[in-house]
């Protein structure tokens, strides 16, 4: 979680929208469809569109070389669509309620014959599945599923310089993985249709990495609370991946 004054909006927020709409500024008309600031359409599920605020602001905030224009508008299409009254009128008033035929977010609507450029968009989704997404998910794999029983060998004794070294090791190794895994998830751009799935595979690689880095502070100073956060971390890391696996089957179909 990021503990930042741009990672919850506010009444200084409020202010820097109006002073945005009265400069005429192209966020103004932005946070308008708060669906596009976001990446995603009027499908989207709660978990969607939380899943795409974290993703998106933590890639975009200041402290990391973001833009704070971008924060802004992130955090207005967050407060409008976090809360199911609001984002209901919204969707009323700008006809954005998801209509029978949309499918799932991410998914594809079954069609008729398809045309050349559809045949198109279809093999660019299939090759970024198995060029980027399959070896991802692997190197993901890597680094969750070993970890339980590592956590359980260094748990014999903590203080004992082998175990920690082993665990070290392995901590070590899980960020030469991670290092390759954001390289791939930045080696191709995703395809249309996808933005959903990429933003989700991005949050998990992003619990992975907090886990990581507290695992890390524990190494140095044996303080329970980085080795309990780190855990909890890469659990909620597996349940992602899972979830993962289920929606990349429907991107697949």
């Amino acid at each position: 979680m990021l503990a930042s004054r741009w990672g919850r909006p506010g009444v200084r927020m409020a202010r820097l929208l109006q002073g945005l709409a009265a400069m005429g500024s192209p966020l103004a008309s932005t946070v308008a469809d708060p669906y596009r600031v976001l990446g995603l359409t009027a499908a989207a599920s709660g978990a969607e569109i939380k899943a795409a605020y974290r993703a998106l602001v933590k890639q975009h905030h200041p402290d990391a070389g973001g833009d704070e224009e971008r924060i802004i508008a992130l955090n207005a299409a967050w407060e409008l669509l976090r809360d199911g009254e609001r984002r209901r009128a919204y969707d009323l008033r700008y006809s954005h309620a998801p209509g029978p035929s949309q499918g799932p977010v991410g998914g594809r609507v079954a069609r008729g014959p398809r045309s050349g450029q559809a045949r198109a968009a279809d093999e660019d989704l299939s090759l970024w599945l198995q060029q980027v997404v399959a070896p991802i998910d692997r190197l993901l794999a890597q680094v969750i599923n070993p970890f339980p029983a590592q956590l359980r060998e260094l748990s014999a004794d903590p203080y004992d310089d082998n175990l920690m070294e082993a665990f070290c090791a392995f901590l070590s190794l899980s960020q030469a993985k991670l290092e390759k895994v954001e390289s791939l998830y930045r080696s191709r751009a995703c395809p249309a249709g996808a933005q959903a799935f990429a933003l989700n595979l991005y949050h998990c690689l992003s619990q992975v990495q907090d886990a990581l880095r507290d695992l890390e502070r524990y190494t140095m100073g044996y303080v329970d609370s980085y080795l309990r956060d780190g855990r909890e971390l890469l659990r909620e890391a597996k349940r992602l991946r899972s979830q993962l696996l289920a929606e990349r089957r429907q991107l697949e179909l």
